[in-house]
């Protein structure tokens, strides 16, 4: 059976709470030490052997803790190293568009055999740009999920690793909490609780982040999400991929007229916070045809002014009616977390679609109407990156959740507990949508439950 150990809160009385973590399933069992050295009386803990740990940093060497970011769990290898003071050390990035163009998208395979490939270096690239060693670090912290198992496990195992050999404590990292805490590192104003948009290529997530590591669900995507949506649109019109299929796309769309095409906004008929573009994904195939443009065989470069024209009206409508959809959304998520807490003063927008200037403008405008302030990280920091892995892992060793470093010669056959599927947050009841169908199942509990669960055991 899988098992981990997560550090409860609290600076004057340490135990350990066992939990299901990324720790990996061991053959035999083993035995975790305890800080307090009190033994927990659970009934599937049997007697094992000690592992070393850290203390939770006193508040006088908070500002001294350097960590580690690692980040696998889809398209790009990234790694950085962050202090606990804010200051960004070093970011490398490792990116796999050739793969993307190449396969139309993400192959896990490959994309897999790319991190495993990369990891390395960028590791040790991120670390030599900070002018450190990994005895200068205090933690790891790796992405478990969400995303793919295939490239999850080579940030994890790699992370592991370094823990080991150099008796690191780890944290387990959620992908999509990176996404919106990291907006804390780079804007010092943003304080729980506030409202949260999370738009990329897998995601569309509106959530009320009420205090670190407890997120209410407002809404979801319930088959395609935006960012999906922007590139099998920049596909469809022939544009160049190797940029990524939404900056080709907002870009073709400044040359268009938005309101040329009459596309319907989804999900009007129903009265949440969830979101869908399939169906806006099949308006724009069919109005491609319709118009019997040459897309798959004539690329945007060979495209004749006439034909150059038409796609980017297409391009244009398609944005319009996509943010728009984002729009209704979140006009309807802050009437709800507004009612839920008053106190509320921002709006964050991460991921990396919210790295289009478009839909920052628009949710600028939304946002300003219901008396919040837009907070959208830099573009270098919305999309996938090892930075906001390390500011959530600060965070939360700060607060003392971490796991103690693993053994340090680890086989290469361990069953590592990763979370492919893993929701933020419950659900709010109001949320609930009939139309939601696809993405229902969960194989982890949330982050927010577990989090919840471990204080309630103090």
């Amino acid at each position: 059976m899988a098992a981990s150990i997560l550090l409860a809160p609290s600076l004057s009385r340490f135990k350990f709470l066992l939990l299901r973590s990324f720790i990996p399933r061991l053959r035999k069992p083993s035995l975790i030490s305890h800080l307090a050295n009190r033994s927990l009386t659970s009934p599937s803990l049997k007697p094992c052997t000690r592992v070393a740990t850290r203390s939770v940093p006193s508040f006088s060497s908070r500002h001294d803790v350097v960590m580690l970011g690692i980040e696998t769990s889809c398209d790009d290898t990234a790694a950085a190293v962050v202090r606990s003071d804010g200051q960004i050390l070093s970011q490398v990035i490792s990116s796999q568009a050739d793969l993307l163009v190449k396969y139309g998208g993400v192959a896990p395979k490959m994309a897999e055999e790319a991190h495993a490939l990369a990891i390395d270096e960028v590791v040790q690239q991120a670390l030599d740009n900070a002018k450190l060693t990994e005895e200068n670090l205090s933690a790891v912290a790796v992405t478990i999920g969400p995303g793919l198992s295939l490239c999850l496990r080579v940030g994890v195992q790699k992370a592991r690793r370094i823990a080991g050999k150099f008796r690191l404590p780890i944290v387990g990292v959620h992908h999509m909490e990176a996404h919106a805490l990291v907006a804390r590192l780079v804007n010092k104003k943003v304080q729980f609780p506030f409202l949260a948009l999370l738009i990329s290529g897998g995601h569309n997530l509106l959530i009320l982040a009420q205090s670190l590591g407890h997120y209410v669900q407002l809404g979801t995507t319930i088959d395609d999400a935006i960012g999906e949506a922007y590139d099998k649109t920049a596909r469809w019109l022939g544009l160049d991929m190797r940029r990524g299929g939404g900056p080709a796309l907002e870009e073709l769309a400044l040359e268009g007229d938005a309101t040329s095409v009459k596309f319907s906004v989804p999900m009007r008929q129903h009265k949440d916070c969830n979101f869908s573009y399939a169906g806006l994904k099949t308006q724009v195939r069919l109005a491609i045809e319709s118009r019997n443009l040459p897309t798959e065989n004539v690329p945007i470069s060979s495209a004749s002014s006439d034909d150059r024209r038409s796609r980017a009206d297409l391009a244009a409508s398609f944005q319009r009616v996509a943010v728009l959809h984002l729009e209704e959304r979140c006009q309807r998520a802050m009437e709800w977390a507004l009612k839920i807490e008053p106190s509320i003063k921002y709006l964050v927008v991460s991921g990396g679609v919210a790295s289009n200037r478009f839909v920052r403008a628009r949710l600028n405008d939304v946002a300003g109407r219901n008396g919040l302030e837009l907070v959208c990280p830099p573009p270098r920091l919305c999309t996938d990156n090892g930075v906001m892995i390390a500011w959530t892992g600060i965070e939360h060793y700060l607060m003392g959740r971490f796991d103690p470093p693993p053994p340090p010669n680890e086989p290469e056959d361990f069953q590592y507990d990763l979370r492919p599927r893993w929701p933020l947050g419950e659900e709010y009841s109001e949320g609930r949508s009939v139309a939601r169908s696809v993405k229902r199942a969960r194989v982890h509990p949330s982050l927010t439950s577990i989090i919840q669960g471990s204080l309630t055991q103090q």
